[in-house]
C-alpha cells in the first residue's frame, strides 16, 4: 500500500483500475480521510493490502487490539470504500475474512484544495507518518538482531538535489517506477530469499517559502 501526497498521470487509453499503484485513489473528501486516519485503520488497510484477505481475529494479532475492536474497524474502512467482505477466501462458513479493495491511494496539499479537506489530509499525512516511523525505530531497536547481510544492505541515503519544479515531479515519477518494480505483491513474483523491506521515499523543499536555496 502507498500513502502520498502525489498521484502519477493517467496511463493513456488502458488506464490502469482505480486504487491501483499505477493508479491512485485520490482522496478529496475530508470525511474519509480523517476516517482513514485512524493508526488501526491504517495498520488493519497495510495488512490486508500485504497479507490478506484477513479475519478481524487475525488483524487483531497485528495491530493489538481484540479481534471485537478490529472488526468495528473494518467495517467503518467498508463504509469509506477501502475494504469488503471476502467470502470466497473463508476456510469455513464461521469465518468473515475481509479483503481491501484500495491498493494505492493519494492525498495532499493542493493549493486549490479547500481549508477543510487539506486539515484532513494533514490529519491523515501525519498519522501515515507515525505509522512508518514506527516500524523503522523497530528495526533500528533490534538492527544487531538481523543477519550481516541484511544489516550491510539495509540503511537510509540523506542526499540535496538543485531541480526545477518539473525535474522534481520527473525525479519522484522515476523513483515510484524503479521501487516499484520490486513491490511484488503477488508472492508467486517473489525470488527465493526475498523480504519485505519498507521504502519510504520523501522529496522535501528545503529553502523557506519565497526564498533562496
Amino acid at each position: 500500500m502507498s500513502f502520498g501526497s502525489d498521484s502519477p498521470g493517467g496511463a493513456g487509453p488502458a488506464e490502469p483500475a482505480l486504487g491501483t499503484p499505477e493508479n491512485p485513489l485520490k482522496l478529496t473528501d475530508p470525511r474519509t480521510m480523517r476516517g482513514l486516519a485512524h493508526p488501526a485503520r491504517i495498520a488493519i488497510l497495510e495488512h490486508l493490502v500485504l497479507d490478506g484477505p484477513a479475519t478481524a481475529t487475525e488483524c487483531a494479532d497485528i495491530v493489538g487490539l481484540s479481534p471485537s475492536a478490529c472488526s468495528y474497524h473494518l467495517r467503518a474502512l467498508a463504509r469509506y470504500g477501502f475494504t469488503e467482505e471476502d467470502p470466497r477466501s473463508a476456510a469455513d462458513g464461521r469465518h468473515r475474512p475481509w479483503r481491501a479493495k484500495i491498493i494505492a491511494l493519494s492525498f495532499g496539499d493542493d493549493p486549490g484544495e479547500s481549508t477543510a479537506v487539506r486539515a484532513a489530509g494533514r490529519l491523515l499525512r501525519d498519522s501515515a507518518i507515525t505509522h512508518y516511523e514506527q516500524a523503522r525505530q523497530r528495526f533500528y531497536d533490534r538492527q544487531e538482531a538481523y543477519p550481516a547481510d541484511w544489516q550491510a544492505a539495509t540503511g537510509t541515503t540523506y542526499d540535496y538535489v538543485h531541480v526545477t519544479p518539473a525535474e522534481l515531479e520527473t525525479l519522484h515519477q522515476q523513483l515510484r517506477e524503479l521501487v516499484g518494480r520490486y513491490r511484488r505483491l503477488d508472492p508467486a513474483q517473489r525470488p527465493d530469499g526475498a523480504r519485505r523491506v519498507q521504502a519510504t521515499l520523501e522529496l522535501i523543499p528545503t529553502f523557506a517559502p519565497g526564498g533562496g536555496s
